[in-house]
């Protein structure tokens, strides 16, 4: 599952759009434990990541998130984004897409606003989620 994880993070960096992996991965990863919940966070527009893989789901294109199929590993990759006014307490009303920096702050932990970059294998703090 990883090995297909790197590489579309590998693609997407190969396309000049910054990829890294996000959430629950990078928290397993701090605490040493195996983990196949690798979400992928980027800068490339649901758009772009649907012209660039082949099988692609838009099942939150609305909300920035596309999932890709690769092997036999399916994978949600969410565009950088900041969130509107929750309405309905669940979905925001709008998002904006952004730079990484911000998207890591509207996550809803700390350590959820860790980033992975597994082709250099470098955490991401933006938020001092690795502190906590």
């Amino acid at each position: 599952m990883e090995r297909d994880a790197k590489k579309i993070v590998e693609a997407l960096k190969k396309s000049g759009f910054t990829a890294y992996y996000a959430g629950g991965y990078v928290r397993d990863l701090l605490l040493k434990h195996p983990s196949d919940d690798i979400d992928i966070a980027t800068s490339a527009t649901p758009e772009e990541v649907m012209q660039l893989f082949k099988n692609c789901q838009a099942v939150g294109k609305a909300f920035g998130v596309v999932i890709v199929r690769l092997g036999e590993s399916a994978f949600e990759v969410a565009t950088f984004r900041k969130d509107a006014d929750y309405l309905d307490g669940r979905r925001p009303s709008s998002v904006t897409y952004c730079m990484d920096q911000e998207d890591a702050m509207r996550r809803d932990f700390t350590i959820n606003g860790l980033f992975y970059e597994p082709l250099e294998d470098r955490v991401i703090d933006y938020v001092g989620g690795a502190e906590e």
